[in-house]
């Protein structure tokens, strides 16, 4: 593993709660049409940063507009739809000399029998979001 850890969604939150800053790296249309986590009961504002473009390549700005967006000294705690695009994003966090933990399951979480995304995730555990 080339990145902090996996954290379940309650973990994820405990840690920002302690001070880590979340990123999201879900693409602006899901920020939109599904929802944000809300972390303003922790007076902590996440960090909207795009890991992948419209063309599904990863966005080649990720690392600089992450360093922009906070300090290296900062834990990370790095979420996406489902849990696989946040550890590639950990894994660059890390390499660009973060600390980056990636949320297990995702806002959203893996889709059931039918493709419904109500198993578990971020919001199918009940954690705040808008």
């Amino acid at each position: 593993m080339s990145y902090a850890g996996d954290l379940e969604p309650a973990l994820a939150w405990d840690r920002v709660a302690a001070g880590a800053i979340l990123v999201d790296v879900r693409t602006a249309g899901e920020w939109a049409h599904i929802g944000v986590p809300d972390t303003s009961g922790l007076a902590a504002e996440p960090v909207f940063i795009q890991w992948s473009l419209a063309s599904g390549e990863p966005n080649p700005a990720f690392v600089s507009e992450l360093r922009k967006a906070v300090p290296a000294d900062k834990e990370l705690v790095v979420l996406c739809r489902s849990g696989a695009r946040s550890i590639a994003a950990a894994e660059a966090a890390t390499a660009a000399g973060y600390t980056a933990f990636n949320v297990l399951e995702g806002f959203e979480g893996v889709p059931d029998g039918y493709g419904d995304r109500v198993v578990n995730g971020w919001k199918n555990r009940k954690l705040p979001w808008k």
